[in-house]
């Protein structure tokens, strides 16, 4: 997986995200992302839940 990723940020312009946290729970795979000009972040377990704004 990798460090960085683009996501259309619902706070601002940006499309980069930046991963800063990463860990494994019973759900699968947990994920924090935040991008790297507002600081918006979300949660992502395994691509299929997300705490992200639609």
């Amino acid at each position: 997986m990798s460090l960085e990723m683009e996501y259309d940020c619902p706070e601002c312009d940006s499309t980069k995200f930046w991963k800063t946290a990463y860990m494994e729970i019973h759900l699968g795979k947990k994920t924090k992302w935040q991008c790297s000009d507002c600081g918006y972040g979300f949660i992502q377990i395994n691509d299929d839940i997300t705490t992200a704004e639609a």
